[in-house]
């Protein structure tokens, strides 16, 4: 599996490096304008990510900007619903958690920091990743 990770924090972007590379190749960036260059990168090259974990507070691009982004990419590439990334939205602040309404079909999955390991292994399992 190919993982992008956004995360401006640098204990969070090894935390969640440590915790995917079991799962595959992982690719990690520092803010979201670096997100949307690696995923535009990754779909030139016929190789998309299968995951994309976006920070929500991150400078340059924040990650609702980068979801938006993304999404954008994948419709001008013409993928499908099934080639498309699994995203996962995550934020230092409780925002409410998963709103399907909210999310607009855009991102897969929402959590909160601090990161639950087996929460977050139970949700990259029910998008079928793992």
């Amino acid at each position: 599996m190919k993982i992008l990770v956004a995360e401006d924090d640098e204990a969070n972007r090894k935390f969640l490096s440590k915790l995917l590379k079991k799962y595959g190749d992982v690719t990690v960036v520092m803010d979201g304008f670096q997100a949307v260059k690696k995923y535009m990168e990754a779909l030139d090259e016929k190789n998309p990510y299968h995951l994309v974990c976006l920070d929500v507070m991150m400078p340059k691009i924040d990650g609702y900007k980068a979801l938006d982004a993304i999404r954008d990419l994948e419709g001008k590439n013409a993928l499908t619903p099934q080639e498309r990334a699994k995203i996962i939205m995550i934020s230092a602040l409780d925002e409410g958690g998963f709103d399907e309404e909210l999310a607009g079909n855009k991102y897969d999955c929402y959590m909160s920091k601090p990161i639950d390991i087996l929460q977050f292994e139970m949700n990259i399992k029910r998008m079928g990743l793992i």
